[in-house]
């Protein structure tokens, strides 16, 4: 029940994203780095305190230094590793997991991770449910189920309708002392 040879090569590459975006960020870690944040001005072309109006956007410089970007290097170089150790051993769900925690690390950037985590979960509930976990066996497995049950129906209809008989007549369970309540007479 491990990865296939597709959803391993994907975890590779996933893995290995996720090491280079960690070495993007690694220069970050050497020394304090300028971040400049923009927004829109408003309809009187000003800005916010502390931004600045240049050209048709307000920007506004901020000096990180190496700490506010350890975390997030650290979270992205280990992640990354997992999902390439998971992958060199085949376990679908560590990949999945991994790819997921990263997904949702990275906020709008990890959006990729997130849609390749979830990919592998589909893939295991086909594998699961069907046997295969390709989209098209799966369906054409889902489509023979299904044409069984509708075949199993019309045979169970046509059975039913060659031992029409009379009802039998329905009778009353034994009484018990314990469990069978009062008979009521009928009058109030």
């Amino acid at each position: 029940m491990g990865i296939d040879e597709l959803e391993r090569k994907a975890s590779f590459v996933a893995g290995g994203l996720a090491l280079i975006l960690a070495a993007v960020l690694s220069p970050h870690l050497f020394k304090n780095t300028t971040v400049i944040d923009k927004l829109t001005p408003s309809k009187s072309n000003t800005c916010t305190a502390g931004y600045h109006l240049v050209g048709s956007m307000c920007q506004k410089a901020t000096i990180t230094t190496p700490s506010d970007w350890l975390v997030q290097f650290l979270e992205i170089l280990v992640i990354g590793a997992f999902i390439l150790f998971f992958a060199y051993r085949r376990k679908r769900a560590g990949v999945a997991v991994a790819s997921l925690l990263l997904g949702l690390a990275l906020g709008s950037v990890g959006v990729g991770f997130l849609f390749f985590g979830g990919w592998l979960i589909v893939r295991a509930l086909r594998l699961q449910k069907y046997g295969e976990a390709s989209f098209f066996a799966s369906s054409r497995k889902a489509r023979e189920a299904s044409q069984a049950k509708r075949e199993a129906r019309a045979g169970s209809n046509r059975t039913r309708g060659a031992k029409v008989s009379a009802p039998a007549a329905s009778h009353a369970p034994a009484p018990s002392k314990r469990y069978t309540p009062k008979k009521h007479t009928g009058r109030r």
